[in-house]
């Protein structure tokens, strides 16, 4: 999950939404949404990550106000959607789904996508499904959600946060730890639940400081449902591939010749190597690779906030080009 640091003044200013309001997809989910900046701009989807995280304030600080309409809304189980934690009618499929409910609720035609980490993920999966709806994309962290990123994340990283991993692991190395969480966090006995989910939470907070000039930003304690709604979304997709056959979004990067894509990368980046951005920029038609040099995972480390903001004004003028013609 991504945390602003206190000192954003890279960033556009702090911004309040013109409109916010709550849209029921399915049987099971509403998903809280809203919007900021021009209401007459250029639609900007942001999708934040996870999965099982949700949009902070913050986020809305990326984009120009004055060119674009900035829709940002919590995923299914996220933040101030309903229910909290719920996974039941919860997949990639259906994420993808709602952005198109979505965007016809708000009456868009196409939109420019911002997404990092999970948020890419998500990107990526909606523009091969809808590539008619994309006028372009800012991704960043790039995760294609295969098992060897997953592998890498719950192994790998173990021998840089050791201290975290044995909290998470207890004792137990030999075990599956993404299925025996997933089961720990849907038991019954909620202290049970919650504890568990306060480790594998705890461990991925251990991660998430990796590289961080002064260690993860701080911020309020969340409250134990939400480390619980958090954990219990997370472990679901991963613990099911993220609902994504093997390869299969790299296979259908063909579908997306028409839209520019700005990939912000952190050579620095421990959660999401450069591998996966690299690969992602050398299969998509008209994809760009920026390598942020010093920057690590978080879009709020000031080289990564700075780069992204940068990438968003870019893909504006590109935008202004297209309506133009």
């Amino acid at each position: 999950m991504d945390r602003p640091a206190e000192d954003t003044d890279f960033l556009y200013p702090a911004l309040d939404p013109f409109a916010a309001g709550r849209l029921p997809v399915g049987a099971r989910h509403v998903l809280h949404f809203e919007q900021c900046g021009n209401p007459g701009g250029f639609p900007a989807l942001f999708l934040h990550g996870g999965p099982g995280s949700r949009t902070l304030p913050a986020h809305r600080r990326f984009f120009d106000p004055r060119f674009y309409r900035v829709v940002l809304f919590d995923q299914r189980g996220c933040g101030r959607s309903t229910p909290p934690g719920g996974t039941e009618e919860n997949t990639t499929r259906h994420l993808v789904e709602d952005i198109e409910a979505l965007r016809r609720h708000l009456g868009v035609e196409r939109m420019m996508l911002f997404g990092g980490s999970w948020g890419s993920t998500l990107a990526l999966a909606y523009a091969e499904a809808h590539p008619q709806r994309v006028a372009g994309m800012v991704l960043r962290g790039i995760f294609l959600a295969s098992r060897a990123e997953v592998a890498w994340y719950l192994d790998g990283l173990r021998n840089f946060v050791p201290q975290a991993w044995e909290a998470l692991a207890q004792g137990n190395s030999g075990d599956d730890l993404l299925a025996r969480y997933h089961a720990l966090v849907n038991r019954q006995d909620e202290r049970e639940a919650l504890a568990a989910a306060r480790r594998w939470v705890g461990y991925e907070e251990a991660v998430m400081g990796l590289g961080a000039p002064d260690g993860p930003a701080g911020t309020a304690a969340p409250e134990p449902a939400a480390v619980l709604a958090r954990a219990r979304v997370q472990l679901h997709y991963l613990a099911h591939d993220c609902f994504l056959e093997p390869g299969e979004l790299l296979s259908g990067l063909g579908r997306l010749a028409e839209a520019p894509a700005l990939i912000v990368q952190g050579r620095l980046d421990m959660l999401c190597p450069p591998r996966a951005a690299f690969e992602l920029a050398r299969r998509l038609p008209r994809g760009e690779l920026r390598l942020v040099e010093r920057g690590g995972h978080s879009a709020f480390e000031p080289d990564m906030a700075q780069a992204l903001r940068r990438a968003a004004d870019d893909m504006r003028a590109r935008l202004q080009e297209s309506r133009l013609r």
